[in-house]
């Protein structure tokens, strides 16, 4: 029987664990036994005994889980744990298969480690956006928790409240919340200040969306820019140019100053956020107002918004929260651990865990194989080499039937003759 093993989550702050106990049973009915380190679903909600009585073994040490699993389940792989995550690589044999988030593109030295190491590496923010793999998409049902997450860490911070009021000390309007990016983290976000009581505008750089943010009561903001090149990969904005930027911004600003709060979520793949809102923009909002930065850690969509620090300028707060999900932890890794179990069962054939490159999940997520990064997206970003197709192979040469000729025919005539 082959065996899934989840070690406890070693980035600082990171709660989340990649398997829940009523997941254990889905993994049994498909075959696979689960080992699950002492502890690592504690700050999740999940103790030990919950996994022991869904059946899960539960190890004492951070190496028995490695020794007794083919596949290595975790929330975040060295790639997205640069420093702890190091530890691991003594633990890391090169038949085990790594599951989890690897953040493969921005290129760190960490991941090179990893892939060095010869495991095989499945990198989660790497699932096609396909319909089939929709019950696989990692990014999306944590980016759902986080735009939930950011309206109320906006609506704790804002001096206001977010719905209207009728009292008999008068009536109180709502509060006006604008949403930047439309993507999964943002609708949320629109749907959960809606279900507040604000009022709340959205845009975004790619128009179709706006039947999407209309859907959910939100007023689409459409502003005069050439927005062809706007849809990139995957369902993502595309990557812009500075000038398109610039021009943005300009456009962006008296919608901005009209607001009680923003929330910017946008995000490009492998590259830095782009800054939606510059120093300017921020002090034009009206005292008390509150930005909040989904996209912080990756160089920030607002310029003066720093990683998990509140800033405070011209009255206005900017909110620079990271790995928001993680402060939902119990919900966010049965959604993780669900992604991952439906991965897990697609690599899942007759004789075990098969790495088939013909089919479009499993090629698609593979990130590194033997010492090698495979995937054409990370190689760019690595600024390695397309990997070589090799050469279909030839099909065999048939032995050609030798032409008849008089002597063969006048033979074949006489055995018809004698046998009849």
């Amino acid at each position: 029987m082959n065996t899934v093993g989840v070690p406890r989550e070693t980035f600082p702050g990171e709660r989340r664990v990649a398997l829940t106990p009523s997941v254990v049973a889905v993994y049994q009915k498909a075959g696979l036994s689960a080992v699950v380190e002492a502890g690592a679903g504690e700050e999740a909600g999940y103790p030990d005994a919950a996994f022991k009585e869904a059946g899960a073994e539960i190890a004492t040490s951070r190496e028995a889980v490695f020794r007794g699993a083919e596949a290595i389940l975790q929330v975040r792989t060295i790639g997205a744990n640069p420093e702890a995550g190091r530890a691991d690589l003594s633990l890391l044999k090169p038949e085990h298969i790594v599951v989890g988030l690897s953040n493969s593109l921005a290129a760190p030295d960490a991941l090179k480690e990893l892939v060095a190491h010869g495991s095989t590496v499945f990198a989660m923010e790497l699932i096609p956006r396909i319909t089939r793999a929709q019950s696989m998409d990692a990014l999306s049902s944590q980016a759902s928790i986080a735009g939930y997450k950011a309206v109320l860490l906006v609506a704790d911070a804002l001096p206001k409240l977010f719905p209207m009021m009728t009292t008999a000390a008068g009536t109180i309007p709502p509060a006006k919340v604008l949403v930047l990016g439309a993507g999964v983290a943002g609708l949320q976000a629109i749907a959960t200040a809606r279900r507040l009581g604000a009022v709340v505008q959205s845009y975004d750089v790619r128009p179709e969306v706006k039947e999407q943010v209309e859907s959910l009561g939100a007023t689409f903001v459409e502003l005069e820019l050439d927005t062809a090149e706007a849809q990139g990969t995957g369902g993502y904005a595309g990557k812009q140019s500075e000038e398109f930027l610039a021009k943005q911004r300009e456009a962006l600003g008296k919608v901005i100053a009209e607001n009680d709060a923003v929330i910017t979520t946008a995000l490009v793949p492998g590259a830095k956020a782009p800054v939606l809102m510059n120093a300017d923009m921020v002090r034009g909002m009206a005292f008390g107002s509150v930005v909040l930065d989904m996209a912080a850690e990756q160089g920030g969509n607002v310029e003066l918004s720093r990683p998990d620090e509140v800033i405070v300028e011209g009255g206005v707060t900017v909110l620079g929260p990271t790995n928001i999900s993680a402060s939902l932890p119990f919900d966010a890794s049965q959604m993780y651990a669900k992604n991952v179990q439906n991965f897990i069962a697609s690599l899942m054939k007759e004789d075990g865990f098969t790495i088939d490159m013909d089919d479009e999940v499993t090629s698609g997520t593979l990130l590194a194989r033997g010492g090698e990064i495979v995937h054409p997206r990370v190689r760019e970003a690595f600024g390695l080499p397309a990997l070589a197709t090799p050469d279909p192979e030839p099909e065999p040469e048939l032995e050609p039937k030798p032409e008849p000729n008089a002597t063969t025919a006048a033979a074949a005539d006489a055995s018809k003759e004698s046998q009849a």
